[in-house]
């Protein structure tokens, strides 16, 4: 086994699910996508063409080695003859989930929460974010407020996959 693998936490499985209220970069939209980063890791999304209030829908799986390392969101604005505009960002807090994950639960009722997130200033919440049991997997769906701009929020939803 590879010196990589055996570092490895496990993987977490990132859904980009929405954007909205993104805010316009180009003359009357933007053409959003989304990067994740961790350290040197890096992921993105396809771009969605002229639209605010994108649907992505798309997994991105990232392998965890330290939960500690800051995960971060980006929104950037495709353009075909210039740098893409970032759109804002936000902090993915991974520790509270991490330290679900790290409970080893099993067979508790489907729906159950775990654990319930606040919003801070540090985790770019937008509302109270629940950790839940759902089918047999620990889930945590998040509405994320977008910093540095006037307006945006991106939905994800985080998942847990064993190596």
């Amino acid at each position: 086994m590879s010196r990589s693998i055996e570092s490895m936490l496990g993987l977490l499985k990132i859904r980009v699910k929405r954007g909205i209220d993104l805010v316009v970069s180009d003359a009357f939209s933007s053409d959003p996508y989304v990067v994740i980063t961790q350290g040197k890791q890096k992921l993105k999304t396809t771009v969605v063409k002229n639209n605010c209030n994108p649907v992505w829908n798309e997994d991105l799986t990232l392998p965890i080695r330290d939960p500690n390392i800051p995960v971060l969101l980006t929104v950037y604005d495709k353009d075909t003859f210039s740098v893409d505009d970032e759109m804002g960002e936000a902090n993915i807090d991974i520790r509270p989930y991490m330290e679900c994950i790290k409970l080893k639960l099993e067979n508790i009722p489907n729906g159950c929460a775990i654990k319930k997130v606040q919003p801070t200033k540090e985790n770019c919440l937008l509302n109270e974010s629940g950790i839940i049991w759902n089918n047999g997997k620990i889930t945590q769906d998040m509405s994320l407020k977008l910093r540095n701009v006037a307006s945006g929020i991106v939905e994800i939803r985080l998942e847990w996959l064993d190596i």
